[in-house]
């Protein structure tokens, strides 16, 4: 008789496992406890509807009415284009648009890109996770062939996204730095952080 296991790599080492599914949450991430799983999967199955039914190729504003359609057929309360100001010690920076709030829970961030989705498009959830403080983000992707989506979570440090909110925020134009060179607002408005 002939064990059949599994060989997983990790940063701890390798180990075998057996069959099945395993009892330890700490190592098997299907066992991990996902939190609003059942809001994330209605937004997806709504976003595989919209996908389903428009396909590839147009531009992402298309797919966000389109998905607006598709949460209120769902009975899910949401805001689409929900506006969120930022500052940083206590000074104005700008303003960061979510495409959809969903439960007042979920950041939901539609892209229509023909690439796979990227680790920049990836921190812009995790910066819009950390600047509204919501436990949930998705990242969906309507413009390749087969819909693509990653469901995200805030890191645990959230001081570090300061260093990267500048690149996502909407100034409006009094605010805006007259060098297209200089990385922040300082020398237009004096109260702006260094």
């Amino acid at each position: 008789m002939s064990a059949i296991g599994m060989l997983e790599i990790g940063a701890s080492g390798c180990r075998m496992r057996g069959v099945g599914l395993s009892t330890d949450m700490r190592s098997d991430y299907r066992m991990q406890p996902r939190p609003y799983e059942d809001i994330t999967y209605k937004i997806i199955g709504a976003a595989m509807r919209v996908h389903n039914q428009l396909g590839p190729g147009l531009k992402e504003a298309f797919y966000q009415r389109a998905l607006s359609v598709e949460l209120a057929s769902d009975a899910l309360a949401f805001t689409a284009e929900q506006t969120v100001e930022i500052s940083i010690d206590g000074a104005y920076i700008g303003q960061l648009y979510l495409d959809h709030l969903v439960e007042d829970t979920i950041v939901v961030e539609e892209k229509a890109v023909s690439h796979m989705l990227t680790n920049e498009e990836i921190a812009q959830v995790i910066t819009y996770l950390c600047a509204t403080g919501k436990p949930v983000g998705l990242l969906i992707n309507f413009g390749r062939e087969r819909l693509e989506y990653k469901r995200i979570l805030p890191p645990k440090h959230v001081d570090l996204w300061k260093r990267r909110i500048r690149r996502y925020v909407w100034l409006p134009p009094e605010l805006r730095s007259v060098n297209p060179f200089s990385k922040s607002v300082d020398s237009q408005h004096p109260g702006a952080p260094r």
